[in-house]
Parts: structure tokens; sequence; C-alpha cells
């Protein structure tokens, strides 16, 4: 089945992307970061310590997860806004730096892979979970704009946040992404470059669907 695997750094909007772009053409979606951030959740509920890469990788292997209906579910229970905090947002970095986690969460996401195609989207598809996919694409912004637009998200759910704060966050979690010894987030040669720093959405994704319609299995 096809693949358009995007990866690119956090808040860089690849997720918002990626869901449109699969909405467009009709495939599903992976969001990888989900996957990590459920890992993480399920982590920090057991009280794992997260430096223990065998002990992570026993709670991402073993968490029971649901995706319906626009909602997450751990073990049965809701977690969509759990997710997206930002103690397990901070974490998250950390859990996926651990080479056992990322082995037990590959399969997971290879399995994604359906008919009639897939959009996934993180900071290893491309080079990691699906190398052969026809088209990969390595999407980006400016810290500056990165920042902006996370605090936004902070401040629309009533979480007060420093712009400051949010862009040293970004930063550090930049350089802890790129800097792994496993899977780093970087921009490989065989992804196309997309800058959003001055592209709304419509836009980027209006790109992805051009470079799709070039590159598509015929």
């Amino acid at each position: 089945m096809p693949v358009i695997a995007i990866d690119g750094p956090s808040a860089s909007g690849k997720g918002t992307v990626a869901a449109e772009a699969a909405r467009a053409l009709g495939f599903h979606y992976l969001d990888s970061g989900a996957l990590y951030r459920l890992a993480t959740l399920a982590a920090l509920q057991a009280g794992t310590p997260l430096d223990d890469g065998a002990a992570l990788a026993a709670v991402a292997g073993a968490m029971q997860v649901e995706f319906r209906d626009g909602a997450t579910r751990l073990a049965g229970a809701d977690v969509t806004e759990a997710l997206r905090t930002e103690e397990v947002s901070a974490a998250t970095s950390r859990v996926a730096a651990q080479p056992a986690v990322r082995s037990a969460l590959l399969a997971r996401q290879r399995a994604f892979r359906r008919f009639p195609g897939l959009v996934a989207e993180g900071r290893d598809m491309g080079s990691v979970v699906f190398p052969d996919a026809p088209l990969k694409v390595f999407l980006t912004a400016d810290v500056a704009t990165r920042a902006a637009r996370r605090h936004k998200q902070l401040m629309e759910k009533g979480m007060y946040a420093k712009i400051e704060d949010v862009v040293e966050e970004l930063r550090q979690r930049d350089e802890r992404d790129s800097s792994r010894a496993v899977a780093p987030l970087r921009h490989y040669p065989d992804a196309l470059f997309l800058d959003t720093t001055g592209l709304d959405v419509p836009g980027a994704v209006r790109q992805v669907l051009q470079w799709w319609e070039a590159r598509a299995p015929r």
C-alpha cells in the first residue's frame, strides 16, 4: 500500500497537514507521536522510570490502545486531552529516545499501512518505519513560528505559558530529537523539504498533494 511519510520537528504543523492530506486522498492516517505519547502516559501512570528502556518497552508493548471517533483510549479510558499536557509532552522525547521503545512500537506503526494508502507523520516515518514510501516530506518552520503556534494552542486550552519558555522548550526538544543515537530527526536527502514558516495549512496541504500527484505509483 502506498505511503506518504511526513517528518518534522515539534509544532511544525505536520500533524494537521498530514491529517488533511489523508482526508483529501481518502487514506488512513497515522500520528506516530500519539503512540509515543501513549507509551509515555502509560509509563507515568505506572511509575515506570523514564530512563529504564527495558521497562518502558514492556509498557509500550503491552498497552491497550484504541483510536475511535476522534478519541484516543488507553486501557479503555479516554486520554485524548491527557496526551497533550506539558508533562507528557516534555517526557515523550525522553521515552522516544529509548531504542527498546522504538523497537516495541515499530510493528504497531507499520500495521497502519492498509488499503487504499496511508499518510504517516512523525520523526522517523521516512527513514525507519516506511523507508520505501514513494513520497517523503520533511516539514518544518522556524522556531519562532513554531513557538507561536504552540503558545496559541496552550492559551486556547487555558494553560498559561510564557512565549520565552515555549521557545526554550522547543529548542531543547529539537536538540534531544536530533542528537539521539537511534533514528535521529533530520532532513534526509530523499525527503522533499517544506518550510511552513510563511505558509498556511491549505497551502502546505496543496503542496503535499501536488508532490503526491507527481510521485504516486501508477
